[in-house]
């Protein structure tokens, strides 16, 4: 399916959606501890839905209102399963870790691209902490049996920092203590802080013998709470790269948190490219300039802010040089490579290097067909840009159903020109 854009102007209010990083780990988390949780302003999309029915499989009682979740898992035991992970990278990474808690073996998979990605570091480690695993020359399938006992493990951190988060989770249930070591340079770090204070949360602490590169967690028990889902910045980024774009006098409502999230880097980027941010309460907006200035930006801790920085070379004057973000070949796509391949048609000048991109400045952009590869951050971020240049197709539109369902209606609501199957929404 595509959808057609059109030049557009938008204005108004938007609300952006919850983190779903942060729902992911509180229905997992919730899933371990003991007692009743309530998770508030939760997200709900294809992404979490794959891991609220993971840990329904895992013999949890989990229910779901309107904007939260109540999760209680009477016994405490983990039951072996059969888990469709569907799309999601952070449901089968931590739910393979989860079921090394079980009794009996577990089989996870998920679609055709989740089966794509990379598992073996994690079946490694677990397999060095206790558990049989197996898979299919290191990618889903997987399966897992035998329960980790504890010890000491080494993970390599350059791939994903996810199977560090999985063994964190899981570690404080082992029967003995756990030292977890990362080889070499950990990517995405602030999503491993996300995980430590997330497990904080619920009252599990995680020593910090060396930030980034070794942790010790002793056996503890999770303790039920109540967690309030904070703002999504991946998909706050988003918005602001369509203020920047097509805004006009647009402001955007968030929820604040003192948890940690990676992608609030990206106020601080767009104040370099020459962007005017105003934070008043629960509530962004910008002033942009006529032009944007280029600049190097180094997305290691934030590979998914890769699409919306992608994308402001539309309105730049100098070039973009992201760098440093070999990691976002392993998203749900090769995000360097398909955003070079597409950005190309509207005439920026691309290089594409292993670690990233260098996008220069186009004068007179022109329309495109744009295929973003089912990947919902590659849709929504080509969208915008869509609408900035105007006579666009792209491809993929239900592939927002990941993360942000409803991001086609919203934008049109304030004045976004997008049709679905031949239908203004």
């Amino acid at each position: 399916m595509n959808c057609k854009v059109e030049k557009s102007k938008i204005s108004g209010e938007l609300v952006c959606p919850p983190n779903k990083s942060y729902t992911h780990r509180a229905v997992f988390l919730a899933s371990l501890a003991k007692g009743e949780s309530i998770i508030k302003n939760a997200l709900f999309s294809d992404d979490t839905n794959a891991t609220i029915e993971a840990c329904k499989k895992f013999g949890v009682e989990i229910k779901k209102l309107e904007n939260e979740l109540v999760i209680r898992n009477s016994n405490q035991i983990i039951q072996p399963s059969t888990i469709d992970a569907s799309n999601s990278g952070t449901t089968i990474r931590i739910a393979s870790a989860l079921a090394s808690l079980a009794d009996g073996k577990t089989t996870l998979s998920g679609d055709q691209s989740l089966n794509k990605r990379p598992m073996q570091p994690l079946l490694n480690a677990l397999e060095s902490l206790g558990a049989k695993c197996s898979s299919i020359e290191g990618h889903p399938p997987v399966t897992i049996s035998g329960k980790i006992i504890g010890g000491k493990v080494t993970v390599p951190g350059d791939i994903s920092s996810q199977f560090i988060s999985a063994l964190l989770i899981v570690a404080p249930l082992s029967q003995n203590e756990i030292v977890l070591n990362i080889e070499g340079v950990l990517v995405s770090k602030p999503y491993l802080d996300a995980t430590i204070a997330s497990m904080k949360k619920f009252g599990v602490h995680v020593k910090t013998d060396i930030i980034y590169k070794k942790y010790t967690i002793p056996p503890q028990t999770y303790n039920a709470t109540t967690f309030t889902i904070p703002s999504d910045y991946s998909s706050l980024a988003l918005l602001l790269s369509a203020c920047v774009l097509i805004g006009d006098d647009l402001k955007i409502q968030i929820t604040t948190s003192e948890l940690p999230q990676a992608d609030e880097a990206f106020i601080d980027i767009l104040k370099k490219v020459g962007v005017d941010v105003s934070i008043n309460e629960n509530y962004i907006s910008v002033k942009s300039p006529e032009k944007l200035q280029g600049g190097k930006f180094d997305l290691n801790n934030s590979p998914d802010l890769l699409p919306p920085l992608s994308i402001l070379a539309l309105k730049t004057k100098n070039s973009i040089k992201i760098f440093n973000i070999k990691h976002a070949r392993y998203k749900e796509t090769d995000r360097i490579s398909i955003i070079g391949r597409e950005l190309q048609k509207f005439g920026i000048g691309i290089e594409e290097k292993e670690d990233g991109l260098i996008l220069h400045p186009v004068e007179e952009p022109t329309g495109a067909n744009l295929n973003s590869e089912n990947d919902h951050r590659l849709f929504m971020a080509f969208c915008i840009a869509g609408m900035y240049v105007g006579n666009c197709s792209v491809s993929d539109p239900e592939s927002v159903d990941i993360s942000y369902p409803n991001f086609i209606e919203e934008l049109v609501s304030v004045g976004g020109k997008i049709k679905l199957s031949h239908k203004e929404l």
